[in-house]
């Protein structure tokens, strides 16, 4: 927010937000409309036929085990293409002039041209490119396909053409063989006689399940060349390998400082790439330190780090001295699939020479100083590089630990609808949306669809399933890097693509063989607030391949064995969640084209442990919606016991007086309630996968200076005075979470002090208390105490008082530890 803001710090408060100013065209409006436009919604799509899957999209079979799954193209709409490979030519003429050749193909069909790259003095070039041309925006039943001779300066000149006439054209489906190519001899441009040279082209009518659909130039991105096609393709990818590289530092010897007239204050550090830990300082002053400590890291496989290790001397609290040193390849070290344990190593390190006098000798390497390790690569461990609320894999790194999949997940991505415009283009709004998907170690990215509010992309992706409570994400992105360029604006910020919203779909809310074909909200927070961007239109199966596994599955750990065997602290798992992602989002990053790390962070939740007010309102709410229930069922209960119902209270004593006398009754009819209630909600199970919900989320009642806050730096960047106003209204809404924190324990502490006379008259009053209990219940049946204590809850309410009963009298005077508070 620009304006100062200059209001005091007010109480934890649930007021809603103020309707905002309308922003630029090129921001995304705010949607103040109804709950009804954020709901998931049917959609009809013309999906298509059952056609096996094959090139690009994968194969058309499965074979787990001794299952056999069928994966067919059924989840998308058809769209067919007009594909045109051009492979080569040959015996090109020689331009007179230069006596040379630089020639390219121009494929043309109506308005829609494309072109492949030149090559310099070839006269018989090959360039194997593929051009798709949609049938829906064929506007010509002539395709052209012209050779030209490439000139530095001036018009490019002519050396032929083929022409197709495009109701001649055959029609390839897979899985049908590559359609086999042909020479054509190249025409005049009149077409009236034959030229010199030949060209290799094959020419189809096809769908998106074609092999060469992802690797074709597309007539939808026309206008894209350069560098900016390879950011436009269809592509799978694959998330790197990751490893725990534990490092066990027990001991070092002979560490020798600098000044030999003192003891040194030890301490190791070691680093992997970006990662840096240090052990503590020895509590002892020695030459021979012990430390025994774990140090944990995120490695990536294939191993391009080393593990660099230093011992440094703590000689000043400004200054540490390095006193040894050495430098490990990752790819020496056991890869540990259990719990058994690994064997310790002596390492030497490298330590430059001391003193004054060896001043020229401080490059000369010796070797006297070693350190004891134990390191190894953790394969047991799933290394969580999301969030674990939202996780889709769990399974550990080694893939021998791997079980058999229990299902397969098929996504058809279909489209969007009514995206907001996210960018300037030639003076008016326009959006250049592409789709990321995301699920266990695969990610896939859809082609860029140019200059619409509604893409069409209709492209089908396959994942095996190990687990159904786990979450498949998919996000809409704006590409900004269709130009070539990196910088944004001509300036010197980065580009990055723009966020469009995402969907999250959790598995185990699908029902098996169903397909689900709906239009889910996106939606997005900014410091504006919430805003619905447009709808993706997806269609999601989940197939099982055995009942049998996926219930049982239920009874499995959430996590592989080494994370209840050897467990991390919340710390470490914090911190290397947010290495494995920066690792991840490295990698991927890496790929051509590259998935860049705002999508992989957007896509992975990397800021979902940020403080936010949003955030801290919205789970208090779930709370209050939990503890709702019991209120509501002691509302009830209380009606019942005021007899605000005659009958209903009639025909509670009917069944507390059934339960007494047949007592066996009371759990059998417990079970029979809770198959009725659930009989009951059958007819009013969830429709639809669970979506994005502004409400639940908090987003468009929240105030405009706690979203201001939620997207702030971190550190913060705001003027002094609004951080202040911050921190008090942070302190308020700490100070009601500490009162309940302390009430809660106020409690507990009231409980234990029955039995620790603290308060002697009071201990001295529970114990005859029980003494009498223990008489009384030993002597009398169960059944006429748990009658007498029915009838005195039911009583009428003539027969109640006001005021507060004496065990809740009692039990307030009892004393806690916050006298002991300062």
């Amino acid at each position: 927010m620009d304006k100062e803001v200059t209001t005091t710090a007010a109480p934890f408060s649930m007021q809603s937000m103020q309707p905002m100013q309308p922003v630029q065209s090129v921001t995304p409006q705010v949607h103040h409309s109804h709950q009804e436009d954020y709901n998931v919604k049917d959609t009809n799509p013309q999906l298509g036929e059952q056609w096996p899957r094959d090139g690009a999209f994968g194969g058309r079979e499965w074979m787990i085990g001794d299952e056999r799954f069928t994966s067919t193209y059924d989840l998308v709409e058809q769209m067919f293409y007009l594909y045109v490979r051009v492979l080569k030519a040959r015996n090109l003429p020689s331009s007179a002039i230069t006596a040379s050749c630089d020639p390219y193909v121009e494929v043309k069909l109506g308005n829609y041209k494309g072109r492949t790259k030149h090559f310099d003095k070839k006269l018989n070039p090959e360039w194997n490119q593929v051009f798709a041309f949609s049938k829906e925006r064929i506007h010509s039943s002539i395709l052209e396909v012209f050779v030209k001779d490439k000139e530095m300066m001036g018009r490019d000149d002519y050396l032929g053409r083929v022409v197709f006439d495009l109701n001649e054209v055959t029609t390839r489906v897979p899985p049908d063989s590559p359609l086999a190519p042909l020479w054509y001899r190249l025409e005049d441009r009149r077409g009236e006689g034959k030229v010199r040279g030949d060209i290799m082209l094959a020419v189809w009518m096809g769908i998106q399940a074609d092999e060469a659909f992802s690797e074709a130039w597309h007539s939808d991105a026309s206008t894209v060349y350069g560098e900016g096609v390879f950011n436009i393709r269809s592509k799978v990818y694959v998330s790197p390998k990751l490893w725990y590289l534990r490092v066990n530092v027990i001991e070092a010897q002979d560490v020798i400082p600098s000044d030999r007239n003192r003891l040194p204050e030890v301490f190791v550090k070691a680093q992997v790439g970006c990662q840096v830990l240090r052990t503590k300082i020895c509590p002892t002053r020695t030459t021979t330190p012990i430390w025994k400590e774990d140090l944990v890291f995120v490695v990536a496989e294939p191993f391009e780090e080393q593990l660099s290790l230093t011992v440094e001397d703590r000689v000043h609290p400004s200054k540490d001295e390095v006193l040894g040193k050495i430098n490990l390849p990752l790819s020496i070290f056991e890869k540990r699939l259990d719990h058994r344990p690994v064997h310790s190593r002596w390492f030497n390190l490298e330590k430059f020479g001391f003193g004054v006098l060896e001043a020229d000798r401080r490059k000369e390497l010796k070797f006297s100083s070693r350190v004891h390790l134990r390191v190894c690569l953790e394969g047991g461990y799933h290394v969580m590089d999301e969030s674990t609320m939202y996780i889709s894999d769990q399974r550990p790194t080694a893939r021998q630990l791997w079980k058999q999949p229990i299902g397969i997940l098929e996504v058809g991505i279909l489209g969007a609808q009514g995206l907001l415009p996210m960018k300037m283009k030639d003076g008016r709004g326009s959006t250049d949306a592409y789709c990321v998907a995301k699920y266990g170690q695969k990610w896939v990215r859809t082609r860029t669809i140019l200059d619409t509010f509604s893409p069409k992309w209709n492209e089908q992706y396959t994942w095996e399933v190990y687990d159904p409570c786990t979450v498949i994400t998919l996000g809409v992105f704006d590409n900004c890097h269709l130009g070539g360029g990196g910088k944004a604006n001509g300036g010197s910020a980065p580009v990055r693509d723009s966020r469009i919203g995402k969907v999250r779909i959790r598995l185990s809310t699908l029902e098996a063989h169903r397909i689900y074909a709906h239009s889910c909200p996106l939606l997005v927070l900014d410091p504006h607030g919430v805003k619905k961007m447009g709808e993706l239109q997806l269609a999601v199966r989940f197939a099982t391949l055995s009942m049998v596994n996926m219930f049982s599955i239920y009874g499995h750990p959430l996590l592989p064995k080494m994370h209840y065997l050897h467990p991390f602290t919340t710390n470490q798992v914090d911190t290397l969640r947010y290495q494995a992602i920066n690792i991840v989002a490295l990698r991927l990053g890496r790929a051509e084209p590259p998935l860049r790390k705002e999508v992989v962070e957007y896509m992975l939740d990397v800021d979902s442990h940020m403080w936010s007010m949003r955030r801290s309102k919205a789970n208090f709410l779930r709370i209050m919606s939990l503890v709702s229930g019991f209120l509501i069922l002691g509302q009830w209960f209380s009606d019942v016991c005021n007899w605000k119902n005659p009958v209903t209270s009639v025909l509670v004593h009917i069944l507390f007086l059934i339960l007494i006398w047949y007592p066996e009754l009371i759990l059998p009819t417990l079970f029979l309630y809770m198959f009725l209630i659930s009989l009951w909600n059958y007819g009013f199970r969830p429709r639809y996968p669970p979506h994005m919900d502004p409400q639940l989320s908090w987003a468009e009642v929240v105030n405009p200076d706690e979203l201001d806050e939620e997207f702030d730096t971190f550190p913060t960047s705001k003027r002094h005075d609004t951080v202040r106003m911050r921190y008090d209204r942070l302190r308020s809404v700490a100070g009601r979470i500490q009162t309940v924190v302390g009430d809660v324990a106020t409690q507990g502490e009231r409980f234990q002090s029955l039995l620790s006379w603290r308060d002697p008259r009071a201990t001295s009053i529970f114990v005859v208390f029980s003494f009498c209990a223990a008489v009384m219940l030993y002597t009398t049946p169960f059944r006429v105490v748990a009658l007498v204590a029915g009838l005195y809850y039911l009583r009428h309410p003539t027969f109640r008082s006001k005021l507060p009963s004496v065990p809740i009298n009692f039990f307030k005077r009892l004393p806690a530890r916050t006298d002991g508070l300062l």
